[in-house]
Formats: structure tokens, sequence, C-alpha cells
């Protein structure tokens, strides 16, 4: 039986090795900045006011939501380790200065993982104001409406007005109710 000897790298192949661990790096780092900002931006451009959306869309808008603030975290975390080893191995200040610039939208999506940016596109109609039917002078003939009718008690909603607040709060027939367009 032969005896196992390491052989040393000798100091070309060491260079050649951390530098394509370098490189890794920078593209693991890459890698992270992307997925954090899909994760943000996905829900935001799934949901959208004024354009047709699907149930699958919904499901999985609200799937990245729900799941935003801990991915988002993870990936601050991830993005921090990798910036602060590469730091080290970095000489020149524009690379230091990339380092930074990558690493703030990872901060800007952590923070934005834990907004209610639904609430932001879908503004509900906080104080709103109610006409009878004959003072409704705002609403055609033509005009479609959301109809809700609950223990003899109806209201109506025009679909113009929704278009914008998606949302409104309401009591029919003794019961609250919150209306959606």
């Amino acid at each position: 039986m032969t005896p196992f000897h390491f052989t040393s790298l000798n100091k070309q192949n060491m260079t050649s090795l951390r530098r394509t661990n370098h490189r890794l790096g920078w593209l693991a780092l890459l890698v992270v900045v992307i997925a954090a900002l899909a994760v943000i931006a996905a829900p935001v451009l799934i949901i959208q006011p004024f354009k047709p959306q699907t149930s699958s869309g919904l499901a999985v808008s609200y799937a990245l939501r729900s799941w935003s603030p801990l991915l988002t975290v993870t990936a601050l975390v991830i993005s921090l380790t990798l910036v602060l080893w590469l730091w080290r191995g970095s000489r020149r200040w524009l690379a230091k200065t990339v380092l930074i610039i990558l690493l703030l939208p990872v901060i800007a999506a952590a923070w934005f993982a834990r907004q209610n940016h639904f609430e932001w596109m879908f503004n509900p109609l906080a104080h709103s104001a109610y006409a009878k039917a004959d003072d409704a002078s705002f609403v055609g003939a033509e005009d479609m409406v959301l109809a809700v009718e609950h223990h003899g008690d109806a209201v109506a909603y025009p679909v113009r007005l929704m278009a914008y607040h998606h949302v409104v709060g309401d009591t029919v027939g003794g019961t609250p109710i919150v209306a959606t367009y």
C-alpha cells in the first residue's frame, strides 16, 4: 500500500482558485439581489388596478406577499455575509462602492416586504357618504352598479366610482359588510 501524499497547490493555482471564488461570490450576490427584488416586484406586477387578474395570479401574488418578509430578511443576511466577504477581498474603492450599491436594493426590499402595498394600490374609501337613489344625480341610467341587498335593505355602488377604491365598508340591513370590486 502506497502512502497518500497531499500535493501542495502552487501560488498560481491558489490565485486562480481565489479569483474563481471571488467571481462566484459576486455572481451569488447578484442572484440574491435579483431574487429579493423579484419577490417584491412580482405581486405588484401581478395585481394592478384596472388590469385583468386571474385566480392563479392572485394566489401566487398573495403567497409571495405572505412569504416576502421571511425571504427578504434571509436575502439580506446572505447579502450582508457576501458583501463582508467580498469587501475583504476587494482592494479598489469602485468594487466596494458597487457592493454598497448592490446591498441597498436588498435593504429596500426587506423594508417594502413589511408594507401593505395592496392597500396603496386599492385605497379603501375611509369616510364614505351615501346618497338616496333620488338624490344621486351623479349616477346615470346607463351606469353599472354593484348592488347589495340584505334583510330588506338595499344599496348600490357605482362601478366607475368603485374602480379606484375597490373596497368600501358599509352596513346593510344592520350587518357590517365589505363591498369589493
